[in-house]
């Protein structure tokens, strides 16, 4: 388990820094004048020609990306001169709201998910079956930021149970119960494409694990089929699910810049919607820096999780 935990962590290097090159290409290669963008009505000649040389942009562009990936080394994201204040403040004050929402709808995703599958998989080509693959059909098909339009409609402006966006009641107690009623329909519509996804694969790895030699000799042997399902196939098949779990972290983490917009919620998918209308382009790159790490992260712990549970992996 050491050598593969040393392998994976000298990967992680190498994998940032092409973040980092990917995330300063796109921002750089998009066409406009940041400067011109910041100073709006007060662009004249000098102070465009002050800002360009304060963000580096009369630098050619492999100076100026070493110069950011020096200021990264040094635990530097740079300074917003849209918000006046260090883009590390400005992202760290948003990361929080945007790990709690990406965290409730994986475990969301997880607890619907998995279930689901297993019971599609244990009654194939049953009914139960047939309305979880129609379910999960509609799931995989329905636009997020369409979904959560709905569910404000329905539960918010209908129905009146839930509000329709925001992390607290502006007049409210900011208390646990009403951080959840906020979190509740922003959770569900992150959640429901990939808790879909979670499902059908699910599924597949539960049927593959079914049809294999030692399960039929378990239930040879009178093994209870509760103790079998659970024990032996999923047991077996939560091998393969555990990575999609890391896959579905990325999705989450992407799609809370929809759902953010939409239920307004103060996370950094909203912060880069407002940065990026406004070419504020430190606060940009520190923003999906800062999540890209987020996803590497994740994806180590999984792969760590799924070598912990098949040790065939750690011999790789």
């Amino acid at each position: 388990m050491g050598s593969y935990l040393i392998k994976r962590l000298l990967l992680l290097p190498p994998v940032l820094l092409g973040v980092t090159v990917i995330v300063f290409l796109v921002m750089a290669l998009i066409p406009g004048d940041p400067a011109m963008a910041i100073l709006g009505t007060y662009a004249t000649p000098d102070n465009l020609a002050k800002v360009r040389m304060e963000l580096g942009l009369n630098h050619p562009l492999p100076i100026r990306y070493l110069f950011w990936l020096d200021a990264l080394l040094h635990g530097n994201l740079g300074w917003s001169y849209i918000l006046h204040k260090p883009v590390l403040d400005e992202v760290m004050s948003h990361l929080g709201p945007t790990m709690l929402l990406a965290g409730a709808s994986l475990v969301l995703c997880a607890i619907v998910g998995i279930p689901l599958g297993i019971i599609a998989a244990v009654r194939q080509n049953a009914w139960e079956d047939k309305l979880i693959t129609v379910t999960v059909l509609v799931g995989v098909s329905t636009p997020s930021f369409w979904l959560g339009m709905l569910l404000i409609l329905w539960f918010a402006v209908r129905l009146q149970w839930m509000p329709d966006g925001g992390m607290h009641d502006l007049f409210g107690d900011g208390g646990i119960l009403d951080l959840l009623t906020h979190l509740a329909l922003p959770a569900i519509t992150l959640a429901a494409v990939p808790a879909a996804v979670l499902v059908r694969l699910t599924r597949t790895a539960m049927l593959e694990v079914m049809r294999q030699d030692y399960v039929r000799t378990a239930r040879a042997k009178g093994v209870r089929e509760s103790r079998v399902i659970l024990r032996h196939v999923f047991g077996n098949a939560l091998i393969s699910v555990i990575p999609i779990l890391g896959i579905e972290a990325g999705y989450v983490l992407g799609g809370a810049v929809y759902v953010e917009t939409v239920f307004q919620w103060p996370g950094i998918g909203q912060m880069l919607v407002n940065a990026i209308s406004t070419r504020d382009i430190l606060l940009v790159q520190g923003g999906v820096l800062v999540v890209a790490t987020a996803y590497i992260v994740i994806n180590l712990l999984t792969d760590i999780a799924q070598a912990l549970l098949d040790r065939r992996i750690q011999t790789a």
